[in-house]
């Protein structure tokens, strides 16, 4: 299901959306930023905060640590945000996800669990980066109608890989999640609710209009947990460490839509974009 999700956002994308970043560089970085330093930051401080295990801590960090989700480009439309922008901000956290979710581990966990920084390198590339090279190049080369009678299935396609990535997660794990508490439940909503409002927050400190402001705080909030879970399954020899990664697909969910219903009946105010595309 994760390689079909990540082939459905290869087919999505041209060389082009890598030139956009060029258009609002400053929101990208500072969007990368908060994926890659506050969410494990945050993560890591919930979990020693609440006394958590090294195996539940582990896998709260990994959570922190991975990608942008694809579903935060849906909930960006409902939010009225920049679709365009929270695709580029997603292809570039999942890119980044290459290099940075296993040092992220290996520094901030090393001395918790054991961390195999390469194997997890390894994954990634044959996880994400793979299938993504995959869908680029069919849409690259291709015949121009097959393509353009896929493109719009591929968010469908998309949603339902995420749908069932969620589903299994939670199945797998559901007398460990049960075990866990409500510490681990309070822990993963929080990191969301906190990643969402500081992800809103900080931009708009910085600056950037509305319309910016609301992707950021949904790209932030919103974590690729699937591909988290499937880390911890395979580079996580202890079941626990899987847990926080499935309980944060449902919550991530939650709080991702929850922002997008909002914000969908709040008006953009005109004037208030400032740093804007």
């Amino acid at each position: 299901a994760l390689a079909t999700l990540m082939v459905s956002m290869g087919l999505t994308l041209t060389p082009r959306d890598f030139r956009d970043v060029v258009r609002n560089p400053a929101a990208v970085g500072i969007q990368f930023a908060q994926c890659y330093a506050l969410m494990p930051l945050i993560a890591l401080t919930l979990g020693k905060s609440f006394g958590a295990t090294p195996e539940i801590l582990a896998g709260l960090v990994l959570v922190g640590s991975i990608n942008g989700g694809q579903a935060s480009n849906l909930c960006t439309y409902i939010a009225k945000g920049n679709v365009a922008l929270s695709v580029v901000m997603t292809t570039f956290t999942t890119l980044g996800t290459i290099l940075l979710t296993p040092l992220l581990c290996k520094v901030l966990l090393g001395a918790v669990v054991p961390v195999n920084a390469l194997g997890i390198a390894l994954s990634t590339v044959q996880i994400v980066l793979v299938p993504i090279l995959v869908g680029m190049s069919a849409n690259a080369l291709a015949p121009r109608g097959a393509v353009n009678a896929i493109l719009p299935a591929a968010p469908i396609v998309g949603v339902m890989s995420t749908i069932l990535m969620v589903g299994s997660a939670v199945a797998q794990t559901r007398e460990q999640i049960i075990g866990a508490g409500f510490s681990l439940q309070f822990c993963v909503i929080a990191l969301h609710i906190i990643g969402g409002v500081l992800g809103y927050g900080i931009p708009k400190m910085l600056g950037f209009g509305e319309t910016t402001c609301r992707t950021m705080a949904i790209e932030t909030s919103m974590k690729s947990s699937g591909f988290g879970f499937l880390l911890a399954q395979l580079h996580f020899p202890d079941l626990l460490t899987r847990v926080p990664s499935a309980v944060s697909a449902v919550w991530m969910s939650v709080a991702g839509s929850t922002l997008a219903v909002i914000w969908k009946y709040v008006p953009v105010k005109d004037g208030s974009e400032v740093l804007e595309n």
